[in-house]
């Protein structure tokens, strides 16, 4: 755990008692705060009362007596589309509001860090698209190469769950929106934009909005190296605000079709070739064809982005390479579930919107499509030029009749149910194919979560694998 600093004898706040909430109370006990705690759930709070938090109720004016800041969890609205009650409250009597980001990146560093021979240093991913995936593939390039190296934030530990830093070690954090929105503190040594698309725009009032709350990675703490996705106008206006001019290399753009040589520093794939371009000059070159756990474009831009983050702190581009082969994807994102047949069985349940899913099916060749579930605003119709690789579409739940009236010719099934798309994906299947769980639309209506969802199609898959 790391302990809050300049928090001792204050009286401090904690709103939302999920995971990053408890782990933040700790977090600042163990930094000599005096915690009060408070959620909306009367349950949630009785048994955070039952692990010895101080539960107060934050709804009522003498709750805040002393208070001297807030701390909210990610999930909370602090803005938009209307601040959470508690917040607006905290925002009346000018108590300061922040999350367990900005406290991670006001406390990491310590005076132990004197004694290292190397600095520890913090590499922070964010963006619409990607960004888990390139968080755990920065940390497992590091991992192979030998770094010391911690993972948290969106994905895996939360940040102030990490141990405290070594000699030398470089933490990898992804970060959403929510959380870059509020962090009071963003101090990241190497800061990594995916790409842009429209997402969560409800809670950030729209696209503009929802760029600004990412743009604060970049404009708030500095960071040394800027790595910026630049296949989106929003990600080019980044990298120019953030260059000092075409010779600045602080900033590495990269691209996933684009060649980008005139750069003082980029990295971009092209044609399932990785290339690293420096001053005008080709640096290094990577065929990306053959990394298994990298299937398609998008995880090309996956791959572009890691590649740099880790040159960016000193890797060399040999060391990189290597790790690229031993990355073996994660669970929901393109992931090579089994293949039986010469039928390969691919779950990306993670594609919960339209841009994710155009990702996947761009990604593959005779695909058998599984998608549907609880379709979002706009439905499917912009998957259309997508369409051209796929044999069938198998679609289920709540969005299956409002889908196959958007596919227009592609020939399909309203298979209703995961069991049922499977099943018959699977006996329609001939060698070469690819059954693909790319849902294009949110689980709620059959699964509580994407994850659920493609543990079902990965549990079924696997039976039929045992025949």
């Amino acid at each position: 755990m790391i302990p809050v600093q300049g928090v001792e004898n204050q009286v401090v706040a904690v709103l939302g008692l999920g995971r990053s909430g408890r782990t933040a109370a700790a977090a600042l006990a163990a930094g000599g705060a005096q915690v009060i705690a408070w959620d909306d759930g009367t349950d949630t709070r009785a048994a955070a009362e039952a692990e010895g938090l101080r539960i107060v109720d934050l709804t009522r004016d003498e709750g805040w007596q002393g208070v001297t800041a807030l701390i909210t969890s990610p999930g909370i609205a602090h803005l938009y589309p209307r601040p959470h009650p508690v917040i607006a409250r905290a925002y009346a009597l000018g108590v300061p509001v922040d999350n367990d980001i900005g406290l991670f990146f006001r406390s990491y560093a310590t005076a132990g860090w004197d004694a290292f021979d190397r600095p520890p240093r913090v590499i922070a991913v964010t963006g619409s698209n990607g960004k888990s995936t390139t968080t755990a593939l920065i940390h497992h390039i590091l991992a192979e190469a030998g770094r010391p190296t911690q993972m948290g934030g969106n994905i895996g530990t939360g940040v102030l769950s990490l141990d405290p830093a070594t000699d030398g070690e470089v933490v990898v954090l992804e970060l959403s929106s929510y959380q870059t929105d509020l962090a009071r503190a963003l101090t990241p040594d190497v800061a990594v934009l995916t790409n842009i698309s429209p997402d969560h725009l409800d809670r950030h009032a729209g696209l503009g909005g929802y760029f600004a709350a990412k743009r604060r990675l970049f404009a708030e703490g500095g960071p040394d190296r800027a790595v910026i996705g630049v296949d989106e106008a929003e990600g080019l206006y980044l990298a120019g605000q953030m260059a000092m001019g075409p010779a600045d290399d602080r900033v590495i753009r990269i691209s996933s079709g684009q060649k980008l040589d005139r750069a003082a520093w980029s990295v971009f794939a092209r044609k399932g070739f990785l290339a690293e371009y420096r001053k005008g000059r080709q640096a290094a070159s990577i065929d990306l064809r053959a990394v298994p756990g990298l299937p398609g474009a998008h995880n090309h831009q996956n791959a572009c982005a890691a590649y740099a983050a880790c040159r960016a702190v000193g890797l060399a581009p040999r060391e990189i390479e290597a790790a690229f082969h031993s990355f073996a994807g994660l669970p929901h994102r393109s992931q090579l579930v089994a293949e039986i047949g010469g039928v390969r069985f691919v779950n990306d349940s993670k594609a919960t919107n339209v841009d994710a899913a155009a990702k996947a099916l761009q990604a593959f060749s005779r695909i058998r499509w599984i998608a549907g579930g609880l379709g979002k605003e706009g439905g499917i119709a912009a998957l259309a030029p997508h369409l051209g690789q796929v044999t069938k579409a198998y679609l289920i739940g709540h969005s299956a009749r409002d889908f196959a009236l958007q596919i227009g010719q592609t020939p399909h099934d309203i298979a209703e149910t995961m069991e049922a798309a499977v099943t018959r994906a699977a006996a329609e299947a001939e060698p070469g194919d690819t059954v693909l769980l790319a849902p294009a639309a949110a689980s709620f209506d059959q699964y509580p979560n994407f994850e659920k969802r493609g543990e079902h199609f990965t549990a079924l898959v696997e039976a039929l694998a045992r025949g």
